[in-house]
Protein backbone atom coordinates (compact mmCIF):
# COMPACT_ATOMS: atom_id res chain seq x y z
CA UNK A 1 0.00 0.00 0.00
CA UNK A 2 1.41 3.38 -1.03
CA UNK A 3 1.90 6.35 1.25
CA UNK A 4 0.99 9.88 0.23
CA UNK A 5 3.65 12.50 -0.34
CA UNK A 6 2.27 14.60 2.52
CA UNK A 7 2.48 11.75 5.03
CA UNK A 8 6.01 10.95 3.85
CA UNK A 9 7.16 14.52 4.38
CA UNK A 10 5.64 14.84 7.84
CA UNK A 11 6.93 11.44 8.91
CA UNK A 12 10.43 12.64 8.01
CA UNK A 13 9.88 15.90 9.87
CA UNK A 14 8.79 14.15 13.04
CA UNK A 15 11.60 11.59 12.79
CA UNK A 16 14.09 14.43 12.30
CA UNK A 17 13.13 15.79 15.72
CA UNK A 18 14.20 12.50 17.31
CA UNK A 19 17.29 12.19 15.11
CA UNK A 20 18.51 15.67 16.02
CA UNK A 21 17.90 14.94 19.70
CA UNK A 22 20.17 11.93 19.28
CA UNK A 23 22.91 13.98 17.61
CA UNK A 24 22.91 16.46 20.50
CA UNK A 25 22.97 13.64 23.05
CA UNK A 26 25.88 11.88 21.43
CA UNK A 27 27.99 14.99 20.88
CA UNK A 28 27.38 16.30 24.40
CA UNK A 29 27.89 13.06 26.36
CA UNK A 30 30.96 12.25 28.44
CA UNK A 31 31.14 8.44 28.48
CA UNK A 32 32.48 6.32 25.60
CA UNK A 33 29.40 4.13 25.98
CA UNK A 34 27.22 6.98 24.73
CA UNK A 35 29.69 8.97 22.62
CA UNK A 36 31.19 6.00 20.79
CA UNK A 37 28.82 3.03 21.15
CA UNK A 38 25.75 5.29 20.83
CA UNK A 39 23.88 3.37 23.52
CA UNK A 40 20.88 5.69 23.63
CA UNK A 41 17.51 6.25 21.96
CA UNK A 42 15.26 9.24 21.32
CA UNK A 43 11.58 9.35 20.45
CA UNK A 44 8.53 11.59 20.04
CA UNK A 45 5.11 10.72 21.46
CA UNK A 46 1.64 12.14 20.93
CA UNK A 47 -0.31 13.78 23.74
CA UNK A 48 -2.23 10.53 24.50
CA UNK A 49 1.14 8.74 24.78
CA UNK A 50 1.50 6.88 21.48
CA UNK A 51 4.91 6.54 19.85
CA UNK A 52 4.81 8.85 16.82
CA UNK A 53 8.40 8.87 15.58
CA UNK A 54 11.81 7.62 16.57
CA UNK A 55 15.39 7.87 15.54
CA UNK A 56 17.17 4.81 14.14
CA UNK A 57 18.43 3.88 17.57
CA UNK A 58 18.04 0.79 19.80
CA UNK A 59 15.02 -1.51 19.37
CA UNK A 60 14.95 -2.75 22.96
CA UNK A 61 14.81 0.86 24.20
CA UNK A 62 12.27 2.11 21.71
CA UNK A 63 9.86 -0.82 21.71
CA UNK A 64 9.62 -0.70 25.51
CA UNK A 65 8.84 3.02 25.65
CA UNK A 66 5.10 2.75 24.85
CA UNK A 67 4.54 0.81 28.07
CA UNK A 68 6.70 3.37 29.89
CA UNK A 69 4.50 6.19 28.63
CA UNK A 70 1.31 4.32 29.45
CA UNK A 71 2.41 3.72 33.03
CA UNK A 72 3.67 7.26 33.41
CA UNK A 73 0.52 8.97 32.11
CA UNK A 74 -1.67 6.76 34.29
CA UNK A 75 0.14 8.04 37.38
CA UNK A 76 1.31 11.51 36.28
CA UNK A 77 -1.27 12.77 33.77
CA UNK A 78 -0.41 16.45 34.28
CA UNK A 79 3.29 17.11 33.79
CA UNK A 80 3.71 20.89 33.78
CA UNK A 81 5.75 22.98 31.33
CA UNK A 82 9.43 22.57 32.19
CA UNK A 83 8.93 19.29 34.07
CA UNK A 84 11.37 16.48 33.32
CA UNK A 85 10.60 13.02 34.69
CA UNK A 86 13.48 10.63 35.42
CA UNK A 87 13.10 6.88 35.95
CA UNK A 88 14.92 3.58 35.62
CA UNK A 89 12.82 1.14 37.69
CA UNK A 90 12.09 -1.85 35.41
CA UNK A 91 8.91 -2.54 37.34
CA UNK A 92 7.63 1.01 36.83
CA UNK A 93 8.39 1.61 33.17
CA UNK A 94 12.13 1.02 32.85
CA UNK A 95 14.06 -1.81 31.20
CA UNK A 96 17.11 -2.38 33.42
CA UNK A 97 18.71 -0.03 35.92
CA UNK A 98 21.57 1.44 33.81
CA UNK A 99 19.01 2.77 31.29
CA UNK A 100 18.01 6.22 32.59
CA UNK A 101 14.87 7.56 30.91
CA UNK A 102 13.94 11.26 30.71
CA UNK A 103 10.46 12.42 29.68
CA UNK A 104 9.24 15.98 29.21
CA UNK A 105 6.00 17.43 27.81
CA UNK A 106 5.85 19.94 24.99
CA UNK A 107 3.39 22.79 25.56
CA UNK A 108 2.78 25.06 22.56
CA UNK A 109 1.47 27.80 24.86
CA UNK A 110 0.92 28.27 28.57
CA UNK A 111 -2.48 27.22 29.85
CA UNK A 112 -2.96 24.60 27.14
CA UNK A 113 -2.59 20.84 27.41
CA UNK A 114 0.61 19.03 26.40
CA UNK A 115 0.72 18.55 22.64
CA UNK A 116 3.60 16.02 22.52
CA UNK A 117 6.09 14.27 24.76
CA UNK A 118 9.84 14.05 24.15
CA UNK A 119 11.68 11.02 25.51
CA UNK A 120 15.22 9.72 25.60
CA UNK A 121 16.76 6.67 27.22
CA UNK A 122 20.52 6.25 27.66
CA UNK A 123 22.60 3.46 29.14
CA UNK A 124 24.89 4.89 31.83
CA UNK A 125 28.17 3.08 32.40
CA UNK A 126 27.44 2.87 36.13
CA UNK A 127 24.43 3.44 38.39
CA UNK A 128 25.83 1.91 41.57
CA UNK A 129 25.23 -1.63 42.74
CA UNK A 130 27.55 -4.44 43.75
CA UNK A 131 30.05 -4.24 40.84
CA UNK A 132 31.45 -1.52 38.57
CA UNK A 133 29.32 -1.07 35.46
CA UNK A 134 26.08 -2.07 37.20
CA UNK A 135 25.68 -5.23 35.13
CA UNK A 136 26.54 -7.86 37.75
CA UNK A 137 25.60 -11.45 38.17
CA UNK A 138 23.09 -10.70 40.94
CA UNK A 139 20.06 -12.30 42.56
CA UNK A 140 18.23 -9.12 43.59
CA UNK A 141 17.39 -5.88 41.79
CA UNK A 142 18.88 -3.82 44.60
CA UNK A 143 22.30 -5.38 43.95
CA UNK A 144 22.21 -4.13 40.34
CA UNK A 145 22.17 -0.41 41.15
CA UNK A 146 20.17 2.52 42.45
CA UNK A 147 16.43 2.18 41.77
CA UNK A 148 14.71 5.36 40.56
CA UNK A 149 10.90 5.35 40.41
CA UNK A 150 9.28 8.06 38.24
CA UNK A 151 10.57 11.24 39.90
CA UNK A 152 10.62 14.88 38.82
CA UNK A 153 14.25 15.76 38.08
CA UNK A 154 13.15 19.21 36.88
CA UNK A 155 10.05 20.91 38.22
CA UNK A 156 8.87 23.74 35.97
CA UNK A 157 12.39 24.24 34.69
CA UNK A 158 14.19 24.04 38.02
CA UNK A 159 16.43 21.06 38.71
CA UNK A 160 16.06 19.22 42.01
CA UNK A 161 19.73 19.43 42.92
CA UNK A 162 19.31 17.64 46.24
CA UNK A 163 17.63 14.63 44.60
CA UNK A 164 20.21 14.37 41.81
CA UNK A 165 23.09 14.91 44.22
CA UNK A 166 21.90 12.04 46.41
CA UNK A 167 21.73 9.79 43.36
CA UNK A 168 25.25 10.71 42.27
CA UNK A 169 26.58 9.68 45.67
CA UNK A 170 25.40 6.14 44.93
CA UNK A 171 27.07 5.96 41.51
CA UNK A 172 30.70 5.49 40.48
CA UNK A 173 32.53 8.19 38.48
CA UNK A 174 29.86 10.79 39.28
CA UNK A 175 31.32 13.45 36.99
CA UNK A 176 30.74 11.15 34.01
CA UNK A 177 27.18 10.40 35.16
CA UNK A 178 26.56 14.13 35.54
CA UNK A 179 27.85 14.82 32.03
CA UNK A 180 25.77 12.10 30.42
CA UNK A 181 22.61 13.23 32.18
CA UNK A 182 23.23 16.83 31.14
CA UNK A 183 23.53 15.59 27.56
CA UNK A 184 20.13 13.90 27.87
CA UNK A 185 18.60 17.15 29.14
CA UNK A 186 20.20 19.09 26.29
CA UNK A 187 18.69 16.63 23.81
CA UNK A 188 15.21 17.28 25.24
CA UNK A 189 15.77 21.01 24.92
CA UNK A 190 16.68 20.61 21.25
CA UNK A 191 13.53 18.57 20.73
CA UNK A 192 11.47 21.36 22.26
CA UNK A 193 13.01 23.87 19.85
CA UNK A 194 12.32 21.72 16.80
CA UNK A 195 8.71 21.06 17.81
CA UNK A 196 8.18 24.78 18.37
CA UNK A 197 9.41 25.42 14.84
CA UNK A 198 7.01 22.83 13.41
CA UNK A 199 4.05 24.30 15.30
CA UNK A 200 4.96 27.80 14.14
CA UNK A 201 5.18 26.64 10.53
CA UNK A 202 2.19 24.30 10.24
CA UNK A 203 -0.02 24.95 13.26
CA UNK A 204 -0.95 22.50 15.99
CA UNK A 205 -4.28 21.34 14.46
CA UNK A 206 -2.47 20.28 11.28
CA UNK A 207 0.23 18.42 13.22
CA UNK A 208 -2.39 16.62 15.32
CA UNK A 209 -4.32 15.53 12.22
CA UNK A 210 -1.18 14.33 10.48
CA UNK A 211 -0.04 12.48 13.61
CA UNK A 212 -3.25 10.49 13.74
CA UNK A 213 -3.09 9.82 10.00
CA UNK A 214 0.46 8.46 10.33
CA UNK A 215 -0.51 6.14 13.18
CA UNK A 216 -3.54 4.88 11.28
CA UNK A 217 -1.52 4.37 8.10
CA UNK A 218 1.09 2.22 9.83
CA UNK A 219 -1.67 0.22 11.50
CA UNK A 220 -3.22 -0.50 8.10
CA UNK A 221 0.18 -1.45 6.71
CA UNK A 222 0.82 -3.88 9.56
CA UNK A 223 -2.62 -5.45 9.20
CA UNK A 224 -2.02 -5.84 5.47
CA UNK A 225 1.31 -7.55 6.20
CA UNK A 226 -0.30 -9.92 8.71
CA UNK A 227 -2.95 -10.76 6.14
CA UNK A 228 -0.19 -12.26 3.95
CA UNK A 229 0.87 -14.71 6.70
CA UNK A 230 -1.05 -18.00 6.61
CA UNK A 231 -3.49 -18.17 9.49
CA UNK A 232 -2.76 -20.72 12.17
CA UNK A 233 -0.83 -21.49 15.35
CA UNK A 234 2.98 -21.53 15.25
CA UNK A 235 4.98 -22.71 18.27
CA UNK A 236 8.70 -22.57 18.96
CA UNK A 237 10.88 -23.11 22.02
CA UNK A 238 14.47 -22.07 22.62
CA UNK A 239 16.48 -22.20 25.83
CA UNK A 240 18.61 -19.73 27.73
CA UNK A 241 21.85 -21.35 28.88
CA UNK A 242 21.50 -20.59 32.58
CA UNK A 243 20.96 -17.83 35.13
CA UNK A 244 24.46 -17.96 36.60
CA UNK A 245 23.25 -19.70 39.78
CA UNK A 246 22.97 -23.25 38.53
CA UNK A 247 19.51 -23.06 36.97
CA UNK A 248 19.97 -24.27 33.39
CA UNK A 249 18.02 -24.89 30.20
CA UNK A 250 15.50 -22.09 30.77
CA UNK A 251 12.67 -22.45 28.27
CA UNK A 252 11.38 -19.49 26.28
CA UNK A 253 8.27 -20.72 24.48
CA UNK A 254 5.89 -18.83 22.24
CA UNK A 255 2.72 -19.74 20.42
CA UNK A 256 2.05 -17.26 17.65
CA UNK A 257 -1.59 -17.22 16.57
CA UNK A 258 -2.12 -15.48 13.25
CA UNK A 259 -5.66 -14.38 12.50
CA UNK A 260 -6.84 -12.47 9.47
CA UNK A 261 -5.21 -9.15 10.37
CA UNK A 262 -3.96 -9.55 13.95
CA UNK A 263 -1.44 -11.63 15.86
CA UNK A 264 -1.41 -13.02 19.40
CA UNK A 265 2.01 -13.91 20.85
CA UNK A 266 1.58 -16.10 23.92
CA UNK A 267 4.66 -16.67 26.12
CA UNK A 268 2.82 -17.96 29.17
CA UNK A 269 4.39 -21.44 28.98
CA UNK A 270 7.92 -20.05 29.41
CA UNK A 271 10.02 -20.96 32.46
CA UNK A 272 9.36 -19.58 35.92
CA UNK A 273 11.43 -16.63 37.06
CA UNK A 274 14.86 -17.57 38.33
CA UNK A 275 17.44 -16.40 40.83
CA UNK A 276 19.80 -14.70 38.37
CA UNK A 277 19.26 -11.60 36.26
CA UNK A 278 18.03 -13.18 33.00
CA UNK A 279 14.50 -12.38 34.15
CA UNK A 280 12.80 -9.52 32.38
CA UNK A 281 9.63 -7.45 32.34
CA UNK A 282 6.75 -7.37 29.82
CA UNK A 283 7.92 -4.10 28.23
CA UNK A 284 11.10 -5.80 27.01
CA UNK A 285 9.17 -8.80 25.66
CA UNK A 286 6.84 -6.46 23.79
CA UNK A 287 9.82 -4.59 22.35
CA UNK A 288 11.26 -7.81 20.93
CA UNK A 289 7.93 -8.80 19.37
CA UNK A 290 7.37 -5.35 17.87
CA UNK A 291 10.87 -5.40 16.42
CA UNK A 292 10.29 -8.67 14.56
CA UNK A 293 7.10 -7.50 12.90
CA UNK A 294 8.41 -4.03 12.09
CA UNK A 295 11.40 -5.70 10.44
CA UNK A 296 9.01 -7.53 8.10
CA UNK A 297 7.65 -4.22 6.80
CA UNK A 298 9.47 -2.53 3.90
CA UNK A 299 11.84 0.22 5.01
CA UNK A 300 9.69 2.88 3.37
CA UNK A 301 6.94 2.51 5.98
CA UNK A 302 6.76 4.85 8.99
CA UNK A 303 7.69 3.28 12.31
CA UNK A 304 5.23 4.24 15.02
CA UNK A 305 2.82 2.74 17.52
CA UNK A 306 0.16 2.20 14.89
CA UNK A 307 2.18 -0.82 13.85
CA UNK A 308 1.87 -2.27 17.34
CA UNK A 309 -1.93 -2.08 17.52
CA UNK A 310 -2.56 -5.43 15.73
CA UNK A 311 -0.11 -7.25 18.05
CA UNK A 312 -1.07 -8.65 21.46
CA UNK A 313 1.64 -10.06 23.75
CA UNK A 314 0.76 -12.32 26.69
CA UNK A 315 3.14 -13.15 29.54
CA UNK A 316 2.62 -14.93 32.86
CA UNK A 317 3.35 -13.06 36.10
CA UNK A 318 6.04 -14.89 38.02
CA UNK A 319 7.66 -16.22 34.85
CA UNK A 320 11.08 -15.40 33.46
CA UNK A 321 9.40 -12.99 31.01
CA UNK A 322 7.19 -11.29 33.59
CA UNK A 323 9.23 -11.31 36.77
CA UNK A 324 8.02 -10.01 40.12
CA UNK A 325 9.87 -7.36 42.12
CA UNK A 326 12.63 -7.52 43.33
CA UNK A 327 13.88 -10.14 40.86
CA UNK A 328 17.18 -9.23 39.19
CA UNK A 329 16.74 -8.21 35.53
CA UNK A 330 20.05 -6.72 34.32
CA UNK A 331 20.54 -9.43 31.69
CA UNK A 332 16.88 -9.63 30.75
CA UNK A 333 17.03 -6.40 28.77
CA UNK A 334 20.06 -7.50 26.77
CA UNK A 335 20.29 -11.29 26.72
CA UNK A 336 16.69 -12.46 27.13
CA UNK A 337 15.40 -9.86 24.66
CA UNK A 338 17.75 -11.25 22.02
CA UNK A 339 16.46 -14.76 22.56
CA UNK A 340 12.82 -13.66 22.48
CA UNK A 341 13.56 -12.43 18.95
CA UNK A 342 15.05 -15.84 18.08
CA UNK A 343 11.96 -17.58 19.46
CA UNK A 344 9.49 -15.41 17.51
CA UNK A 345 11.52 -15.76 14.30
CA UNK A 346 11.69 -19.52 14.83
CA UNK A 347 7.93 -19.68 15.21
CA UNK A 348 7.33 -17.66 12.04
CA UNK A 349 9.87 -19.57 9.92
CA UNK A 350 7.41 -22.26 8.73
CA UNK A 351 4.84 -19.61 7.83
CA UNK A 352 7.29 -17.31 6.02
CA UNK A 353 10.10 -19.58 4.78
CA UNK A 354 11.31 -17.02 2.23
CA UNK A 355 11.43 -14.13 4.71
CA UNK A 356 12.82 -15.42 8.02
CA UNK A 357 16.60 -15.67 8.58
CA UNK A 358 18.47 -18.19 10.67
CA UNK A 359 19.41 -17.20 14.21
CA UNK A 360 22.00 -14.48 14.66
CA UNK A 361 24.39 -14.69 17.59
CA UNK A 362 21.53 -14.42 20.11
CA UNK A 363 23.51 -12.54 22.78
CA UNK A 364 25.00 -9.10 23.37
CA UNK A 365 28.12 -10.46 25.16
CA UNK A 366 27.91 -7.90 27.95
CA UNK A 367 31.23 -6.87 29.47
CA UNK A 368 31.54 -4.42 32.36
CA UNK A 369 34.67 -3.72 34.37
CA UNK A 370 36.02 -1.10 36.70
CA UNK A 371 38.63 -0.29 39.27
CA UNK A 372 41.07 2.47 40.16
CA UNK A 373 43.87 4.07 38.18
CA UNK A 374 47.16 2.88 39.68
CA UNK A 375 48.77 6.33 39.75
CA UNK A 376 45.90 8.45 41.08
CA UNK A 377 43.41 6.09 42.68
CA UNK A 378 40.63 7.65 40.60
CA UNK A 379 37.73 5.32 39.77
CA UNK A 380 36.86 4.17 36.26
CA UNK A 381 34.02 2.06 34.89
CA UNK A 382 33.47 0.63 31.44
CA UNK A 383 30.63 -1.17 29.68
CA UNK A 384 30.14 -2.52 26.19
CA UNK A 385 28.34 -5.15 24.19
CA UNK A 386 30.33 -7.09 21.63
CA UNK A 387 29.11 -7.95 18.15
CA UNK A 388 28.88 -11.40 16.56
CA UNK A 389 27.62 -13.24 13.52
CA UNK A 390 24.37 -12.44 11.73
CA UNK A 391 22.21 -15.35 10.62
CA UNK A 392 22.07 -16.29 6.96
CA UNK A 393 18.83 -15.32 5.24
CA UNK A 394 16.82 -16.63 2.27
CA UNK A 395 18.49 -14.02 0.05
CA UNK A 396 22.06 -13.56 1.30
CA UNK A 397 24.75 -14.68 3.74
CA UNK A 398 24.89 -13.23 7.22
CA UNK A 399 27.27 -10.38 7.94
CA UNK A 400 30.43 -10.89 9.98
CA UNK A 401 30.96 -9.21 13.34
CA UNK A 402 27.90 -6.95 13.58
CA UNK A 403 25.38 -6.03 16.23
CA UNK A 404 22.03 -7.61 15.45
CA UNK A 405 18.39 -7.44 16.48
CA UNK A 406 17.69 -5.76 19.82
CA UNK A 407 20.98 -3.88 19.95
CA UNK A 408 21.86 -1.26 17.36
CA UNK A 409 25.04 0.08 18.88
CA UNK A 410 28.54 0.55 17.51
CA UNK A 411 31.81 -0.92 18.71
CA UNK A 412 34.06 1.07 21.02
CA UNK A 413 37.27 1.77 19.08
CA UNK A 414 40.44 0.29 20.49
CA UNK A 415 42.05 3.74 20.58
CA UNK A 416 39.26 5.07 22.80
CA UNK A 417 39.45 2.12 25.21
CA UNK A 418 43.20 2.39 25.61
CA UNK A 419 43.06 6.18 26.00
CA UNK A 420 40.39 6.18 28.70
CA UNK A 421 41.19 3.03 30.70
CA UNK A 422 44.25 1.11 31.96
CA UNK A 423 43.64 -1.64 29.40
CA UNK A 424 45.33 -2.96 26.28
CA UNK A 425 43.24 -4.55 23.53
CA UNK A 426 45.62 -7.30 22.44
CA UNK A 427 43.43 -8.75 19.72
CA UNK A 428 40.30 -7.78 17.82
CA UNK A 429 39.47 -10.03 14.89
CA UNK A 430 36.87 -12.15 13.19
CA UNK A 431 36.50 -15.58 14.77
CA UNK A 432 37.41 -17.96 11.97
CA UNK A 433 35.25 -21.07 11.70
CA UNK A 434 32.41 -19.71 13.84
CA UNK A 435 29.84 -19.24 11.05
CA UNK A 436 27.14 -21.84 10.45
CA UNK A 437 27.43 -23.40 7.00
CA UNK A 438 24.58 -23.37 4.51
CA UNK A 439 23.41 -22.24 1.10
CA UNK A 440 23.64 -18.81 2.68
CA UNK A 441 26.09 -19.19 5.58
CA UNK A 442 25.90 -17.21 8.78
CA UNK A 443 28.32 -14.46 9.66
CA UNK A 444 31.44 -14.93 11.74
CA UNK A 445 31.67 -13.94 15.37
CA UNK A 446 34.44 -11.82 16.86
CA UNK A 447 37.36 -12.33 19.19
CA UNK A 448 38.22 -9.47 21.53
CA UNK A 449 41.11 -9.83 24.02
CA UNK A 450 41.73 -7.36 26.86
CA UNK A 451 44.83 -7.20 29.04
CA UNK A 452 44.22 -5.26 32.25
CA UNK A 453 46.99 -3.01 33.54
CA UNK A 454 45.48 -2.61 36.99
CA UNK A 455 43.33 -4.71 39.28
CA UNK A 456 39.77 -4.73 37.95
CA UNK A 457 36.42 -6.22 38.85
CA UNK A 458 34.77 -7.80 35.80
CA UNK A 459 31.15 -8.72 35.16
CA UNK A 460 30.20 -10.95 32.25
CA UNK A 461 26.61 -11.56 31.19
CA UNK A 462 26.73 -13.66 28.03
CA UNK A 463 24.57 -16.28 26.33
CA UNK A 464 24.78 -18.88 23.54
CA UNK A 465 27.61 -20.60 25.42
CA UNK A 466 25.56 -23.80 25.71
CA UNK A 467 22.87 -23.47 23.03
CA UNK A 468 24.17 -22.60 19.57
CA UNK A 469 22.40 -20.18 17.20
CA UNK A 470 20.12 -22.36 15.10
CA UNK A 471 20.24 -22.80 11.34
CA UNK A 472 17.13 -22.97 9.15
CA UNK A 473 16.02 -25.18 6.27
CA UNK A 474 19.07 -27.43 6.44
CA UNK A 475 21.58 -24.75 7.41
CA UNK A 476 24.05 -25.53 10.20
CA UNK A 477 24.08 -23.81 13.59
CA UNK A 478 26.63 -21.12 14.35
CA UNK A 479 29.46 -21.88 16.76
CA UNK A 480 28.77 -21.24 20.42
CA UNK A 481 30.55 -18.40 22.20
CA UNK A 482 33.39 -18.83 24.70
CA UNK A 483 34.96 -16.69 27.42
CA UNK A 484 38.53 -17.34 28.61
CA UNK A 485 40.72 -15.95 31.38
CA UNK A 486 44.41 -16.15 30.53
CA UNK A 487 47.04 -15.82 33.27
CA UNK A 488 50.64 -17.00 33.68
CA UNK A 489 49.19 -20.20 35.15
CA UNK A 490 47.27 -20.99 31.97
CA UNK A 491 43.94 -20.55 30.18
CA UNK A 492 40.67 -21.02 32.04
CA UNK A 493 37.23 -21.38 30.43
CA UNK A 494 34.83 -19.03 32.22
CA UNK A 495 31.10 -19.45 32.75
CA UNK A 496 28.83 -17.34 30.62
CA UNK A 497 27.83 -15.25 33.65
CA UNK A 498 30.31 -14.35 36.35
CA UNK A 499 31.70 -11.61 38.57
CA UNK A 500 35.45 -11.79 39.29
CA UNK A 501 38.36 -9.61 40.34
CA UNK A 502 41.64 -10.08 38.48
CA UNK A 503 45.22 -8.94 38.98
CA UNK A 504 47.18 -6.67 36.64
CA UNK A 505 48.46 -8.53 33.60
CA UNK A 506 45.42 -10.80 33.32
CA UNK A 507 43.94 -11.26 29.86
CA UNK A 508 40.23 -11.74 29.14
CA UNK A 509 39.33 -13.29 25.78
CA UNK A 510 35.72 -13.04 24.60
CA UNK A 511 34.84 -15.10 21.53
CA UNK A 512 31.34 -14.40 20.28
CA UNK A 513 28.95 -16.79 18.51
CA UNK A 514 28.61 -17.04 14.76
CA UNK A 515 25.30 -16.83 12.94
CA UNK A 516 23.31 -19.85 11.84
CA UNK A 517 23.29 -20.90 8.19
CA UNK A 518 20.22 -20.86 5.94
CA UNK A 519 19.47 -23.70 3.49
CA UNK A 520 21.32 -26.84 2.55
CA UNK A 521 24.63 -26.51 0.77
Amino acid sequence: MSISLELTVFNKLFAAVAEEMGIVLRRSAFSPNIKERQDYSCALFTAPGELLAQAAHIPVHLGALPRTMRLLLNHYPQLAPGDVMLLNDPYLGGTHLPDLTLITPYYPEEGQQPAFYLVNRAHHADVGGMTPGSMPLADNLRQEGVIIPPTLLYRQGQMDQEFWGSLLQQMRVPEERQGDLAAQVAALQRGQERLQALVARFGLPKLNDISQALLDYTERAMRALIHTIPTGHYTFTDYLDDDGYGHRDLALKVTVTVQSDSVLLDFRESADQVQGGVNTVPAVVEAACYYVFLALLPETYPINQGGFRPLTVLTRPGSILDACFPAAVAAGNVETSQRVVDVVLGALAPALPQAIPAASQGTMNNLAFGGQWPATGAEFTYYETIAGGMGGSPTCPGLDGVHTHMTNTQNTPIEVIEQHYPVLVERYSFREGSAGNGQHPGGQGLRRDFTFLSEVTISLLTERRQYAPYGLHGGQPGKKGENFLITPEGKQLLPGKINLTVAPGTRLSIRTPGGGGWGKV
